[in-house]
């Protein structure tokens, strides 16, 4: 059997109201087809854009062998302009200074220090399996009683005028 010459990575993110509980969805799996893996988390308040973005970055952190090279599929333009549009460097640069995210952006930054990956966008909820798998998984962590604290959104939104004054 031929081994396997990249990674595959799929990812969606969900959040019920953004802001609302939210959660993402992966697929890891390998071009010749012997490996395949989902995952799954749900966040008991966060946004889509994060839960995008969370998904991407909890994927990359899953890879162990760093020579090989990976090809990630998300449908979030946020993600993949980002990304191929370099306004990450942009954003790096300027540390992260008045951009969305800086917790999560970090963090991808940091989980993909190394690796070779490129990015591709999908068109969402066009019946593209992996990708309807992946909004499956997001919502069902969504919507699970076992939803975790998103820090980087809870101890960093702005609350409403006169709520703690």
């Amino acid at each position: 059997m031929k081994p396997a010459t990249k990674i595959l990575i799929y990812t969606d993110g969900s959040a019920l109201g953004n802001p609302g509980p939210g959660g993402y969805g992966i697929i890891l799996k390998t071009d010749d087809g012997q490996y395949k893996k989902e995952f799954s988390q749900g966040y008991r308040l966060t946004t889509n854009n994060r839960m995008e973005l969370k998904a991407v970055i909890e994927a990359l952190k899953k890879i162990k062998n760093k020579t090989i090279p990976i090809e990630i599929y998300t449908d979030s333009k946020y993600v993949v302009d980002a990304i191929n549009q370099k306004w990450i460097n942009k954003w790096q640069a300027q540390r992260f200074d008045k951009t969305k995210n800086p917790d999560l952006w970090k963090e991808f930054v940091k989980a993909g220090n190394g690796l070779n990956y490129k990015i591709f966008w999908v068109k969402g909820h066009n019946n593209h399996p992996e990708n309807e798998r992946c909004d499956q998984l997001a919502v069902q962590a969504a919507n699970s009683d076992k939803l975790l604290i998103d820090e980087g959104y809870e101890n960093n939104r702005k609350q409403p005028p006169g709520l703690f004054d």
